[in-house]
């Protein structure tokens, strides 16, 4: 289905709220999402909603499943990181009008880790300020700090990935209730 790689929920899950198709944000999400899986000793690939592929369907009245299927997948996931890129200084419309499709709670259970890819090292607080308390009111955990990515660290980002997760992994394992595998 066209903007969902599926899979088995309950898992981990990369949600990437970038408008445009084939996204530094996509890509820094399912990396992040796949290197923490692995870390957690997930055997199983990470799945990702890319809302570029549903943009149009999101503000549509008639009712998708494409949308549907991204919603459920979202809600089902055991850990979620929730990326966008930094537009006016907090994430993209189109990630909000995603997450406002969600009840109340509907993250209730799900570890969610926000992740903001950005110009600027002034916005790097809109991970904190701006993401994460969109998360909490959904019902989400988020134990860690998010990430702020700069565009200037793409070229190292397995190295940033590697510092943010050798930092958050104990903290969600023991969100999760599992031990953590080297």
């Amino acid at each position: 289905m066209s903007g969902v790689v599926s899979g088995p929920a309950g898992g981990v899950v990369a949600l990437a709220g970038n408008p445009r198709e084939g996204s530094r944000t996509l890509s820094v999400a399912v990396e992040a999402a796949e290197t923490l899986g692995r870390r957690l000793g997930h055997d199983r690939p990470a799945e990702a909603v890319d809302l570029s592929a549903l943009g149009p369907q999101l503000l549509s009245a008639v009712p998708s499943a494409g949308v549907e299927v991204a919603l459920d997948l979202v809600r089902g996931a055991g850990v979620l990181v929730v990326a966008s890129p930094t537009y006016k200084g907090t994430y993209t419309g189109l990630l909000k009008a995603f997450l406002d499709r969600l009840p109340p709670a509907a993250l209730a259970g799900t570890v969610a880790l926000p992740l903001l890819v950005m110009g600027d090292a002034r916005h790097a607080l809109a991970v904190e300020v701006h993401l994460r308390p969109l998360l909490v009111e959904l019902g989400a955990t988020v134990p860690t700090p998010g990430l702020a990515v700069l565009e200037a660290d793409l070229p190292r980002l397995g190295e940033v990935l590697g510092a943010w997760h050798d930092r958050i992994v104990p903290q969600v394992a023991a969100t999760l209730g599992q031990g953590v595998t080297a």
